[in-house]
């Protein structure tokens, strides 16, 4: 089977609903042979900021020489993302090679496309000899398919609404799910801050024995001036940080993974404050809060653009934070939400700061449609366009900009995905 074959397969699966559960998981992965076993492994959840700092522990231990996969998800146009060694995505060849292996082992026994990236993720892993393996939960924490590992540390992000018909109408239900991937006896960092929230995830660190640091309670880090200084309990502080992803929040998301690096270091992954100071400068997680300027080769003109794949109330909420501070700029919007998001709420959170909303379409089956879009702004003046495909919103975009204007493409990480792609090229070579 080769790539096209390979990826063709995958795509299939997701005509499959989402099936949350570990029992299948774990059977499938004894029929590989168990490739997680000898592995070690950071195991992240939370409702936003998972791949931050993910990127954040990546980017410090590639510094540092250790080989390091990263599985996260989703992807912004190509399957491959979701895997990669240190700076590297999956080959062709070896995601080909793997999920080959994986489908043959099925013997048409059915699978979930999760389930199906996870165990190729493990398998890949194991079969290029990782020094540690950093697995972003998909969905939740308890029933997820990444929940069948044991790491060295977890880490919890933080805890909002979000997928609510899977993980519960309360925010003590969402805590309790995202929660599952505690360990016993295994360290974990916490960035829940909500009282509730935060009491579930205290509660049951409490229960299985797991060791608990708890951000601005046991670590910090503090802004000083460009620069960070990042504090814990019991160890030196380390100062003069420069975060190089954009956002305030980021200041939390990089405490986090420098607490869960300091457990790291105890276990066989020391590094220098050196190593730690290039690693943060260098960190970069595309289509999140993503600044750029884009050469109009037709008339020569440049335009300056900001991608956000923020698509729950909490996200955008940063988001909207970010645009608050560009009172001095014209915002035109280019926008998509999936159907089951609650996009009307996000939506008052974003059209105030905007001049003009344009909205579209990425995902024919899934996406909202732009006449509903509209229908839940409907009352509120602000003038609305409507282009698909992507293609278009972004021509109509440009179209409507003015000079020193700001085009922000948000809402859906499809969107994100397909836009990025059209303006600055795909982050693979499919």
């Amino acid at each position: 089977m080769d790539y096209e074959e390979a990826w063709k397969f995958l795509d299939e699966l997701q005509f499959f609903k989402i099936k949350l559960g570990l029992d299948s998981m774990a059977k499938f992965l004894g029929r590989l042979g168990h490739p997680e076993d000898g592995l070690k492994f950071v195991h992240i959840g939370g409702t936003n900021g998972k791949g931050s700092v993910a990127k954040t522990i990546l980017t410090v231990l590639s510094e540092a020489g250790y080989k390091i996969g990263l599985y996260t998800s989703p992807h912004l146009t190509s399957v491959r993302e979701r895997f990669r060694i240190n700076d590297a995505f999956i080959s062709k060849a070896d995601f080909a090679c793997n999920a080959s292996r994986i489908i043959a082992t099925l013997a048409g026994d059915q699978i979930t496309y999760f389930e199906f990236t996870t165990a190729l993720a493990l398998q890949w892993f194991a079969e290029q000899k990782v020094d540690l393996a950093i697995l972003e939960v998909g969905m939740g924490g308890r029933l997820d398919a990444t929940n069948i590992v044991t790491p060295q540390v977890s880490i919890i992000t933080n805890v909002s609404m979000d997928h609510e018909d899977y993980l519960g109408k309360t925010l003590t239900a969402v805590a309790s799910e995202k929660a599952g991937i505690i360990k016993s006896g295994v360290p974990l960092i916490s960035g829940v801050t909500e009282p509730a929230a935060c009491q579930v995830v205290r509660e049951r660190a409490q229960k299985l024995a797991a060791p608990l640091l708890e951000l601005n309670r046991d670590f910090r880090m503090v802004g000083e001036g460009e620069l960070w200084r990042f504090t814990e309990a019991g160890r030196p502080a380390i100062t003069d940080l420069k975060i190089a992803l954009r956002g305030s929040y980021q200041g939390d998301n990089t405490a986090l993974a420098l607490a869960a690096l300091g457990i790291l270091a105890s276990e066989g992954f020391p590094l220098s404050d050196d190593t730690i100071r290039k690693g943060i400068a260098q960190v970069s997680w595309p289509g999140r809060l993503e600044y750029f300027s884009h050469l109009d080769s037709g008339n020569g003109s440049t335009q300056d653009y900001l991608l956000d794949g923020g698509h729950n109330p909490a996200g955008i909420a940063a988001l909207a934070a970010e645009l608050q501070k560009l009172d001095s700029r014209s915002i035109i919007m280019v926008w998509a939400s999936m159907a089951d998001k609650d996009f009307g709420q996000c939506l008052r959170l974003i059209a105030p700061l905007c001049r003009e909303i344009i909205f579209t379409r990425p995902e024919e089956n899934r996406s909202a449609t732009p006449e509903q879009l509209k229908a839940a702004l409907s009352d509120y003046p602000i003038r609305c366009h409507a282009a698909v495909p992507v293609s278009a919103a972004l021509d109509k975009a440009a179209s409507l900009a003015k000079k020193g204007d700001l085009i922000c493409i948000a809402g859906s990480l499809y969107l994100v995905g397909k836009a990025r792609a059209i303006l600055l090229g795909a982050l693979t070579d499919d």
